[in-house]
Protein backbone atom coordinates (compact mmCIF):
# COMPACT_ATOMS: atom_id res chain seq x y z
CA UNK A 1 0.00 0.00 0.00
CA UNK A 2 1.40 3.26 -1.22
CA UNK A 3 0.71 6.19 1.41
CA UNK A 4 0.99 9.85 1.05
CA UNK A 5 2.82 9.09 -2.29
CA UNK A 6 5.28 7.66 -1.09
CA UNK A 7 6.75 10.76 0.06
CA UNK A 8 8.30 9.69 3.46
CA UNK A 9 9.98 6.39 2.34
CA UNK A 10 13.47 6.87 2.58
CA UNK A 11 12.92 10.80 4.16
CA UNK A 12 14.63 11.83 7.22
CA UNK A 13 12.24 13.38 9.34
CA UNK A 14 12.48 15.34 12.40
CA UNK A 15 9.93 15.19 14.87
CA UNK A 16 10.03 17.36 18.23
CA UNK A 17 8.28 16.19 21.01
CA UNK A 18 8.14 12.65 19.60
CA UNK A 19 7.95 10.91 23.13
CA UNK A 20 4.44 12.33 24.21
CA UNK A 21 0.92 10.78 23.12
CA UNK A 22 0.34 12.09 19.66
CA UNK A 23 4.24 12.16 18.48
CA UNK A 24 4.80 8.62 19.39
CA UNK A 25 1.85 7.65 17.17
CA UNK A 26 3.09 9.96 14.37
CA UNK A 27 6.66 8.01 14.90
CA UNK A 28 5.47 5.01 14.68
CA UNK A 29 3.25 5.37 11.64
CA UNK A 30 6.42 7.39 9.97
CA UNK A 31 9.04 4.50 10.47
CA UNK A 32 6.05 2.08 9.27
CA UNK A 33 6.20 4.26 6.00
CA UNK A 34 9.78 3.52 5.75
CA UNK A 35 11.17 6.63 6.96
CA UNK A 36 14.57 7.54 9.21
CA UNK A 37 13.10 9.23 12.15
CA UNK A 38 14.90 11.84 14.46
CA UNK A 39 13.23 12.27 17.82
CA UNK A 40 13.86 15.83 19.54
CA UNK A 41 12.06 15.95 23.52
CA UNK A 42 12.72 17.08 26.86
CA UNK A 43 12.52 14.53 28.81
CA UNK A 44 9.42 11.36 28.52
CA UNK A 45 5.98 13.36 29.62
CA UNK A 46 4.33 10.20 31.44
CA UNK A 47 4.79 7.27 33.15
CA UNK A 48 3.81 4.49 32.00
CA UNK A 49 4.12 5.85 28.38
CA UNK A 50 3.39 4.97 24.38
CA UNK A 51 7.19 5.96 23.76
CA UNK A 52 8.80 3.48 26.14
CA UNK A 53 6.29 0.74 26.00
CA UNK A 54 6.74 0.45 22.02
CA UNK A 55 10.50 0.64 22.27
CA UNK A 56 10.49 3.19 20.32
CA UNK A 57 13.79 4.88 21.71
CA UNK A 58 16.04 1.64 19.80
CA UNK A 59 13.97 2.33 16.96
CA UNK A 60 14.92 5.99 15.52
CA UNK A 61 17.68 8.65 16.64
CA UNK A 62 16.53 9.37 19.87
CA UNK A 63 17.82 13.12 21.05
CA UNK A 64 16.77 14.63 24.61
CA UNK A 65 16.78 18.61 24.84
CA UNK A 66 14.48 21.26 25.62
CA UNK A 67 13.20 22.86 22.71
CA UNK A 68 13.88 26.49 23.84
CA UNK A 69 17.60 25.38 23.79
CA UNK A 70 18.69 27.07 20.68
CA UNK A 71 22.13 26.08 20.03
CA UNK A 72 21.17 22.40 21.12
CA UNK A 73 18.56 22.32 19.05
CA UNK A 74 20.00 23.73 16.11
CA UNK A 75 22.85 21.19 16.47
CA UNK A 76 20.71 18.41 15.94
CA UNK A 77 18.60 19.90 12.94
CA UNK A 78 22.26 20.41 11.21
CA UNK A 79 23.41 17.34 12.02
CA UNK A 80 20.23 15.24 11.07
CA UNK A 81 19.53 17.44 7.88
CA UNK A 82 16.07 16.50 8.19
CA UNK A 83 13.45 16.47 4.62
CA UNK A 84 10.45 17.44 7.04
CA UNK A 85 10.32 18.85 10.67
CA UNK A 86 7.06 18.15 12.45
CA UNK A 87 6.91 20.43 15.79
CA UNK A 88 4.37 18.87 18.12
CA UNK A 89 7.03 19.46 21.09
CA UNK A 90 4.67 21.52 23.74
CA UNK A 91 3.14 21.77 27.27
CA UNK A 92 -0.49 20.38 26.34
CA UNK A 93 -2.79 20.34 29.92
CA UNK A 94 -4.65 22.99 30.27
CA UNK A 95 -4.36 22.34 33.98
CA UNK A 96 -0.72 22.66 34.17
CA UNK A 97 -1.14 25.75 32.38
CA UNK A 98 -2.82 26.81 35.63
CA UNK A 99 -0.52 25.22 38.45
CA UNK A 100 2.49 26.91 36.08
CA UNK A 101 1.52 29.43 33.24
CA UNK A 102 5.16 30.96 32.63
CA UNK A 103 6.65 27.43 32.21
CA UNK A 104 3.65 27.28 29.59
CA UNK A 105 4.21 30.56 27.80
CA UNK A 106 7.58 29.74 27.71
CA UNK A 107 7.14 26.16 25.96
CA UNK A 108 5.16 27.03 23.77
CA UNK A 109 5.62 30.34 22.42
CA UNK A 110 9.75 30.17 22.99
CA UNK A 111 9.30 26.55 21.74
CA UNK A 112 7.80 27.81 19.03
CA UNK A 113 9.78 30.15 18.35
CA UNK A 114 13.48 28.22 18.89
CA UNK A 115 12.35 26.33 15.86
CA UNK A 116 11.63 28.41 13.51
CA UNK A 117 15.14 30.09 14.54
CA UNK A 118 16.97 26.68 14.12
CA UNK A 119 15.29 27.01 10.38
CA UNK A 120 16.18 30.40 9.29
CA UNK A 121 19.87 28.39 8.98
CA UNK A 122 18.69 25.65 6.49
CA UNK A 123 20.38 25.59 3.63
CA UNK A 124 18.94 22.51 2.37
CA UNK A 125 15.07 21.65 1.22
CA UNK A 126 12.86 21.13 4.00
CA UNK A 127 9.34 21.17 4.99
CA UNK A 128 8.26 22.21 8.37
CA UNK A 129 4.73 21.43 9.68
CA UNK A 130 4.26 23.77 13.17
CA UNK A 131 1.51 22.08 15.17
CA UNK A 132 -0.39 24.41 17.45
CA UNK A 133 -4.04 23.75 18.61
CA UNK A 134 -7.65 24.33 18.42
CA UNK A 135 -7.66 26.32 21.42
CA UNK A 136 -5.94 29.25 19.48
CA UNK A 137 -9.40 30.23 18.57
CA UNK A 138 -10.50 32.86 20.61
CA UNK A 139 -13.84 30.73 21.40
CA UNK A 140 -17.13 32.45 21.68
CA UNK A 141 -18.99 29.14 21.65
CA UNK A 142 -20.55 29.55 18.62
CA UNK A 143 -22.06 26.65 17.05
CA UNK A 144 -20.01 27.08 13.86
CA UNK A 145 -16.60 25.43 12.80
CA UNK A 146 -13.77 27.83 13.17
CA UNK A 147 -11.71 28.99 9.74
CA UNK A 148 -8.19 29.45 9.74
CA UNK A 149 -9.03 33.26 9.52
CA UNK A 150 -11.08 33.42 12.40
CA UNK A 151 -9.54 35.58 15.54
CA UNK A 152 -6.89 34.27 17.65
CA UNK A 153 -6.83 34.36 21.12
CA UNK A 154 -7.89 32.46 24.40
CA UNK A 155 -9.32 33.21 27.86
CA UNK A 156 -7.00 30.89 29.59
CA UNK A 157 -2.94 30.98 29.60
CA UNK A 158 -2.94 27.55 27.46
CA UNK A 159 -5.07 29.07 24.65
CA UNK A 160 -3.01 32.43 24.80
CA UNK A 161 -0.21 30.72 24.10
CA UNK A 162 -1.39 28.37 21.08
CA UNK A 163 -2.38 31.62 19.42
CA UNK A 164 0.80 33.28 20.39
CA UNK A 165 2.22 30.70 18.97
CA UNK A 166 0.89 31.05 15.53
CA UNK A 167 1.54 35.02 15.80
CA UNK A 168 5.17 34.24 16.15
CA UNK A 169 4.56 32.17 13.21
CA UNK A 170 3.35 34.42 10.88
CA UNK A 171 5.90 36.86 12.04
CA UNK A 172 8.58 34.52 11.05
CA UNK A 173 7.25 33.74 7.96
CA UNK A 174 6.50 37.64 6.67
CA UNK A 175 10.13 38.51 7.94
CA UNK A 176 12.13 35.50 7.04
CA UNK A 177 10.78 33.05 4.92
CA UNK A 178 8.34 35.40 2.47
CA UNK A 179 9.82 33.38 -0.70
CA UNK A 180 8.49 30.82 -2.30
CA UNK A 181 11.43 30.12 -3.53
CA UNK A 182 13.66 29.23 -0.49
CA UNK A 183 14.76 26.50 0.93
CA UNK A 184 12.13 26.32 3.93
CA UNK A 185 8.96 25.90 3.46
CA UNK A 186 6.16 26.24 6.28
CA UNK A 187 2.89 26.03 7.55
CA UNK A 188 0.80 25.46 10.53
CA UNK A 189 -1.89 22.84 11.99
CA UNK A 190 -4.72 23.21 14.52
CA UNK A 191 -6.65 20.00 16.27
CA UNK A 192 -7.89 19.15 19.27
CA UNK A 193 -9.77 16.83 21.03
CA UNK A 194 -7.71 14.07 20.32
CA UNK A 195 -8.14 10.30 21.84
CA UNK A 196 -6.54 7.21 21.48
CA UNK A 197 -4.68 4.28 23.01
CA UNK A 198 -1.54 5.05 24.82
CA UNK A 199 -2.26 8.40 26.02
CA UNK A 200 -1.62 8.78 30.19
CA UNK A 201 -1.34 12.69 30.49
CA UNK A 202 -3.31 14.08 33.32
CA UNK A 203 -6.61 15.70 33.53
CA UNK A 204 -7.52 13.81 29.89
CA UNK A 205 -11.13 11.71 30.09
CA UNK A 206 -10.20 8.44 28.53
CA UNK A 207 -7.02 8.50 30.56
CA UNK A 208 -9.14 8.96 34.12
CA UNK A 209 -11.36 6.62 32.50
CA UNK A 210 -9.17 3.68 32.46
CA UNK A 211 -7.11 4.28 35.89
CA UNK A 212 -10.18 4.16 37.44
CA UNK A 213 -11.61 1.46 35.71
CA UNK A 214 -8.19 -0.51 36.99
CA UNK A 215 -8.80 0.06 40.05
CA UNK A 216 -12.27 -0.30 40.93
CA UNK A 217 -13.94 2.60 40.87
CA UNK A 218 -15.81 5.29 39.36
CA UNK A 219 -14.43 7.99 37.55
CA UNK A 220 -14.81 11.50 38.51
CA UNK A 221 -15.55 14.12 35.61
CA UNK A 222 -15.94 17.62 35.55
CA UNK A 223 -18.09 18.68 32.84
CA UNK A 224 -20.38 15.39 31.95
CA UNK A 225 -22.45 17.59 29.53
CA UNK A 226 -19.80 18.68 28.03
CA UNK A 227 -19.74 18.26 24.32
CA UNK A 228 -16.72 17.52 22.13
CA UNK A 229 -15.65 16.42 18.29
CA UNK A 230 -14.12 13.61 19.44
CA UNK A 231 -11.49 11.92 17.20
CA UNK A 232 -8.95 9.61 17.27
CA UNK A 233 -5.26 10.48 17.07
CA UNK A 234 -4.64 9.22 13.45
CA UNK A 235 -7.13 11.20 12.09
CA UNK A 236 -4.82 14.38 12.97
CA UNK A 237 -1.91 12.76 11.84
CA UNK A 238 -3.13 11.75 8.25
CA UNK A 239 -3.88 15.50 8.05
CA UNK A 240 -0.17 16.36 9.14
CA UNK A 241 1.25 13.96 6.55
CA UNK A 242 -0.99 15.31 3.46
CA UNK A 243 0.22 18.40 4.47
CA UNK A 244 3.59 17.59 4.42
CA UNK A 245 3.46 15.23 1.41
CA UNK A 246 2.02 17.98 -0.64
CA UNK A 247 4.40 20.43 0.98
CA UNK A 248 7.82 18.38 -0.72
CA UNK A 249 6.49 18.07 -4.25
CA UNK A 250 4.84 21.60 -4.56
CA UNK A 251 5.60 25.71 -2.92
CA UNK A 252 1.91 26.63 -3.22
CA UNK A 253 0.64 26.04 0.42
CA UNK A 254 3.81 27.75 2.11
CA UNK A 255 2.69 30.05 4.99
CA UNK A 256 -0.67 28.65 5.03
CA UNK A 257 -3.00 27.33 8.07
CA UNK A 258 -5.08 24.28 7.83
CA UNK A 259 -7.71 22.73 10.66
CA UNK A 260 -8.27 18.96 10.94
CA UNK A 261 -10.73 17.77 12.58
CA UNK A 262 -13.61 14.90 12.94
CA UNK A 263 -16.73 14.67 11.17
CA UNK A 264 -19.81 16.50 12.50
CA UNK A 265 -21.84 13.37 13.78
CA UNK A 266 -18.69 12.88 16.38
CA UNK A 267 -19.75 15.39 18.70
CA UNK A 268 -20.97 13.97 21.72
CA UNK A 269 -21.23 14.44 25.65
CA UNK A 270 -18.55 13.09 28.09
CA UNK A 271 -20.97 11.05 29.25
CA UNK A 272 -21.98 9.11 26.12
CA UNK A 273 -17.86 8.26 25.57
CA UNK A 274 -17.50 6.80 28.70
CA UNK A 275 -20.04 4.31 28.63
CA UNK A 276 -19.28 3.55 25.11
CA UNK A 277 -15.66 3.38 26.43
CA UNK A 278 -16.94 1.08 28.84
CA UNK A 279 -18.15 -0.78 26.39
CA UNK A 280 -15.15 -1.38 24.16
CA UNK A 281 -12.96 -1.45 27.66
CA UNK A 282 -14.48 -5.15 28.39
CA UNK A 283 -17.00 -3.99 31.39
CA UNK A 284 -20.47 -2.28 29.87
CA UNK A 285 -21.75 -1.80 33.69
CA UNK A 286 -18.71 -0.09 34.58
CA UNK A 287 -20.56 3.80 33.57
CA UNK A 288 -20.39 5.16 37.22
CA UNK A 289 -19.13 8.75 37.38
CA UNK A 290 -18.90 11.39 40.14
CA UNK A 291 -18.90 14.99 39.58
CA UNK A 292 -16.49 16.35 41.05
CA UNK A 293 -16.84 20.59 42.31
CA UNK A 294 -12.96 21.22 41.94
CA UNK A 295 -12.65 22.78 38.77
CA UNK A 296 -9.58 24.59 38.88
CA UNK A 297 -9.89 25.74 35.49
CA UNK A 298 -12.57 27.03 32.69
CA UNK A 299 -12.77 24.90 30.21
CA UNK A 300 -14.81 25.46 26.94
CA UNK A 301 -18.51 24.14 26.43
CA UNK A 302 -18.29 23.75 23.04
CA UNK A 303 -15.32 24.03 20.49
CA UNK A 304 -15.55 22.64 17.04
CA UNK A 305 -13.29 23.44 13.12
CA UNK A 306 -14.67 24.15 10.32
CA UNK A 307 -11.97 21.62 7.53
CA UNK A 308 -13.53 22.54 4.59
CA UNK A 309 -9.69 24.40 3.32
CA UNK A 310 -8.10 20.95 4.12
CA UNK A 311 -10.89 19.60 1.49
CA UNK A 312 -10.54 22.20 -0.73
CA UNK A 313 -6.54 22.31 -0.77
CA UNK A 314 -5.46 18.48 0.22
CA UNK A 315 -8.67 16.37 -0.24
CA UNK A 316 -8.46 15.46 3.20
CA UNK A 317 -11.34 14.14 4.87
CA UNK A 318 -11.36 12.27 8.67
CA UNK A 319 -12.04 8.54 7.82
CA UNK A 320 -13.64 7.39 11.14
CA UNK A 321 -17.14 7.32 12.63
CA UNK A 322 -17.79 8.16 15.98
CA UNK A 323 -18.06 4.30 16.96
CA UNK A 324 -14.81 3.27 15.04
CA UNK A 325 -13.01 6.19 17.11
CA UNK A 326 -14.14 4.70 20.17
CA UNK A 327 -13.73 1.25 19.28
CA UNK A 328 -9.98 1.46 18.33
CA UNK A 329 -9.57 3.76 21.61
CA UNK A 330 -10.94 1.46 24.11
CA UNK A 331 -9.89 -1.64 22.07
CA UNK A 332 -6.50 -0.81 22.50
CA UNK A 333 -6.28 -0.11 26.58
CA UNK A 334 -8.61 -3.52 26.83
CA UNK A 335 -6.07 -5.71 24.64
CA UNK A 336 -2.92 -3.80 26.65
CA UNK A 337 -4.11 -3.43 29.93
CA UNK A 338 -6.14 -6.14 30.54
CA UNK A 339 -4.95 -8.76 27.86
CA UNK A 340 -1.48 -8.18 28.14
CA UNK A 341 -0.48 -7.85 23.89
CA UNK A 342 2.54 -6.19 22.54
CA UNK A 343 2.03 -2.54 22.58
CA UNK A 344 4.11 -2.19 19.35
CA UNK A 345 1.92 -4.86 18.14
CA UNK A 346 -1.30 -3.46 18.60
CA UNK A 347 -0.36 0.12 18.21
CA UNK A 348 1.33 -1.42 14.34
CA UNK A 349 -1.92 -3.18 13.88
CA UNK A 350 -4.50 -0.48 14.45
CA UNK A 351 -2.08 1.66 12.47
CA UNK A 352 -2.80 -0.91 9.73
CA UNK A 353 -6.91 -0.92 9.78
CA UNK A 354 -6.95 2.51 9.90
CA UNK A 355 -5.22 2.71 6.45
CA UNK A 356 -6.98 -0.01 5.05
CA UNK A 357 -10.47 1.97 6.39
CA UNK A 358 -9.18 4.81 4.66
CA UNK A 359 -8.29 2.94 1.65
CA UNK A 360 -11.36 1.43 1.12
CA UNK A 361 -13.37 4.79 1.77
CA UNK A 362 -10.93 5.94 -1.11
CA UNK A 363 -9.44 8.94 1.18
CA UNK A 364 -6.98 10.76 -1.09
CA UNK A 365 -4.04 10.44 0.23
CA UNK A 366 -3.74 6.44 0.12
CA UNK A 367 -4.51 6.61 -3.78
CA UNK A 368 -0.46 6.26 -4.38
Amino acid sequence: MTLFAGAYANRRVLVTGHTGFKGSWLVNWLLDMGAEVCGYSNGVPTEPSLFELGGLAGRIRHEVGDVRDLARFSDVLQSFRPDVVFHLAAQAIVSTSYRDPLDTISTNVMGTGTVLEALRSVDWPCVGVIITSDKCYENVEWVYGYRETDRLGGKDVYSASKGAAELIFHAYLHSFFASKDGPVRLATTRAGNVIGGGDWAADRIVVDCVKAWQAGRSVEIRSPRATRPWQHVLEPLSGYLALGARMLSSNDLHGESYNFGPMAEQNRTVVELIGDLATEWGDPDQKGFEVTADIPFHEAGLLKLSCDKALFDLKWQPTLNYGECVELTGGWYRRVLREGQDVFAVTAEQIRTYETLATQRQRVWTQG
